[in-house]
């Protein structure tokens, strides 16, 4: 028999999502009947597996230790430790300014992302174990593009995936941009509209009437200064599709600087041959969090700020000398 006790990380989830992680390569079909026939229970209880764990349950497995090894593997890898920028940590959450040039999320099976950086952090310090793996991977919970910089928020426990994530789908968190945009802009703009993605090319577009299969997007965005026949723009993003920043400003007359894929091939030149830029200059900039209780109440009505790069900043210091 082997016994297994939940931990705070793993608290949360229903038990069969945590039998499906602990024994990873067996068939659900083998789980329920050894649930059924109380080879597998909870606290010494028979259980079907709809049961939401609680940190301090145990979990026995009255299975050989062959049967239990077959089922099982932990896949980590291993990558060299960066020096994350870290913004606020507790013990659900890790808020990270990500750099330009790091994925947020694997795109293909040899990919490093920030997802990767954040487990390797949590191992080195610690706070998880590659046992704990098993049952539970910490992951981001909102995602930015690989050249766009900024805040991004990660869920250490259950608990902090779950609720942040909410906050981010339910959109009961307020978040800020900060961009370089062509031409001059000069009042605060709410603009709505409709985006759709084309897959294959990993594009979207946008237009104002409704069209099948787009979603709807919101933005609202507020000039800060103008020099040099651009714009520095705080952006409030309401709604959060791929890319709805920089193509709902590109729609509107105004695309961001040193984007590639939806900006001013011209004033992309300029500024990539004056002054190094490489990227779209876009930046996420503040994160505000809305009244909370619970297990994250720490966050309630909490600001988290991430200063532009230095690289952003010497820019925008040079555009306004």
């Amino acid at each position: 028999m082997q016994e297994v006790q939940i931990t705070k990380q793993e608290e949360g989830q229903r038990l069969d999502k945590f039998l499906a992680k602990y024994l990873n390569e067996a068939p659900k079909s083998f789980l329920y009947k050894m649930l059924r026939k109380k080879n597998i229970v909870l606290n010494k209880k028979k259980a079907d597996g709809r049961e939401k764990l609680k940190s301090g349950d145990k979990v026995q497995f009255f299975l050989a230790d062959e049967t239990i090894e077959k089922f099982s593997s932990v896949k980590v890898q291993r990558i060299k430790p960066v020096k994350l920028n870290i913004i606020y940590e507790d013990k659900d959450v890790l808020i990270v300014n990500k750099p330009a040039g790091m994925l947020s999320q694997k795109s293909a099976p040899q990919d490093v992302s920030l997802n990767e950086y954040v487990i390797t952090y949590l191992l080195e310090s610690g706070q998880i174990t590659e046992e704990m793996l098993r049952t539970f991977r910490p992951s981001i919970c909102n995602r930015l593009d690989r050249n766009t910089s900024g805040l991004i928020a990660a869920g250490k426990s259950m608990a902090g995936l779950q609720q942040m994530g909410k906050l981010f789908h339910d959109r009961g968190m307020k978040k800020y941009y900060r961009c370089l945009v062509k031409g001059v802009v000069d009042r605060e703009e709410h603009v709505e509209g409709y985006l759709w993605k084309d897959e294959k090319n990993n594009q979207v577009y946008v237009s104002r009437e409704e069209k099948e299969g787009a979603k709807r997007i919101e933005t609202t965005y507020t000039p800060l200064w103008t020099a040099d026949e651009v714009t520095f723009l705080e952006v409030h993003l309401i709604t959060g599709r791929t890319h709805q920043i920089r193509a709902h400003l590109a729609s509107k007359g105004h695309p961001i600087v040193g984007d590639g894929k939806y900006g001013d091939a011209e004033v992309n030149t300029k500024y990539k041959k004056k002054y190094g830029l490489t990227h779209q200059f876009l930046h996420a900039y503040r994160m505000e969090m809305p009244k909370m209780e619970g297990e994250l109440s720490n966050l309630s009505q909490k600001t988290f700020t991430a200063v532009l790069p230095k690289e952003l900043e010497n820019i925008c210091k040079e555009i306004r000398r």
